[in-house]
């Protein structure tokens, strides 16, 4: 059964994040909040871990994952940002945006798109998830919480553990999270280019 862990969403409290991290380091599936909705993810190079992922949600083998970071440092170790890039993401993080942009050689190949090498990024506005980040010292491989033939994310904690608490190793509750999910928006091109609307702003974007 997975390990449950009732953590304050405006005042996270550092040990319980400590025993999340632990989790996490040892090859644990985890189940987190974010500024959308729950998120599964798992270890950075983490494979067991990452086909676990698979399983729960149903995917084919080349879906992209997402690499959920604490800040826009992190995000430039992992992403090819040029100057126009860099100032986008910087007055637009932390927030509800997944941006596609060229991987740098930090990631690991199974993450990238198989043809185009480009990488999901985002870091969310949520205090849970940034201390988890931090403490971790790494970015999570992550995907949302949607199971398989529904529409919407799971957003419930007690729904979450009682479908999925053997079936994952940790499941941090920091109450209810939303419905909608991030804004998608690829920066590989000349100009951003809207992927899919969600709760993130696209005026900045001029989108």
């Amino acid at each position: 059964m997975a390990r449950v862990l009732y953590i304050h969403p405006d005042n996270p409290q550092q040990r319980l994040i400590d025993q999340a991290a632990e989790i996490i380091r040892g090859g644990g599936v985890a189940i987190y909040p974010t500024d959308s909705a729950y998120a599964l993810g798992c270890h950075l190079g983490d494979k067991a871990a990452l086909d676990r992922i698979r399983q729960i949600r149903a995917l084919e083998k080349n879906h992209n994952f997402t690499l959920v970071c604490r800040d826009l440092s992190e995000l430039s170790t992992y992403a090819k940002v040029d100057n126009q890039d860099f100032r986008l993401l910087k007055a637009n993080t932390p927030g509800p945006y997944t941006f596609i942009l060229d991987a740098s050689s930090e990631v690991p190949r199974r993450l990238m798109h198989p043809k185009r090498k480009t990488i999901g990024l985002r870091a969310p506005a949520n205090h849970i998830a940034q201390t988890l980040l931090e403490t971790l010292g790494e970015p999570l491989m992550s995907i949302t919480l949607i199971m398989p033939g529904d529409e919407y994310p799971l957003t419930d904690p007690q729904d979450i553990e009682d479908i999925l608490g053997n079936r994952v190793d940790l499941i941090i509750n920091g109450g209810y999270c939303g419905l909608e999910p991030t804004s998608i928006i690829d920066l590989t091109g000349d100009s951003p280019e809207l992927v899919r609307a969600g709760m993130g702003d696209l005026a900045p974007f001029g989108l």
